[in-house]
């Protein structure tokens, strides 16, 4: 079966992309394709050292053993690093607090050509598959590019928002896993 991106002026097919539970070495990967300052500007504008992503790498590997699933790390169709997506537990105080918050990020080369929408799937399935009855995603207003993922996703607007620290609006998509 052929997937098609909805809503694309071209029908084209996903790519082929596969997850696995973070390494360490994908820390260094995370960490150099994650550098380009277009992918980090809805995530605090600059990149990030690559203490946080050996911090994050370790703590997604803890998330899939005690709940069976993380943030994966993507691979294309030769095992290239591409980005991550998964899923985890929105742990900020504010917002859908201790629901699943589903996410990805991708580095910049891979941008427009189906990934996130791919692999944002498969994590779906297997957030559904752990037994997870919803998710939600959380994405500032301005972030086109996955306001798009979420609707692909079959994700609705639930809620308009303002993040504490910048003050910047956001959105909050759900997903019933129970009735799709």
């Amino acid at each position: 079966m052929i997937t098609r991106l909805k809503g694309c002026p071209v029908n084209r097919a996903l790519p082929v992309v596969r997850l696995r539970v973070p390494t360490d070495e994908d820390a260094v990967a995370w960490h150099r394709i994650f550098g380009h300052p277009d992918v980090m500007e809805f995530h605090g504008g600059r990149p990030a050292e690559l203490s946080v992503y050996e911090e994050l790498t370790a703590r997604q590997r803890r998330h899939d053993a005690e709940r069976g699933f993380c943030l994966w790390t993507m691979l294309d169709g030769e095992d290239r690093v591409v980005g991550f997506t998964g899923a985890q537990p929105w742990e900020q105080t504010w917002g859908p607090a201790g629901e699943i918050e589903i996410g990805w990020r991708l580095g910049r080369e891979h941008w427009g050509q189906g990934y996130a929408t791919a692999a944002a799937r498969m994590t779906i399935e297997r957030v559904r598959a752990a037994g997870v009855p919803s998710v939600v995603a959380m994405v500032q207003s301005t972030n086109a590019r996955s306001i798009a993922v979420t609707q692909r996703l079959g994700m609705r607007l639930a809620e308009v928002f303002r993040t504490p620290e910048s003050g910047r609006e956001g959105h909050c998509y759900r997903l019933d896993l129970q009735a799709s």
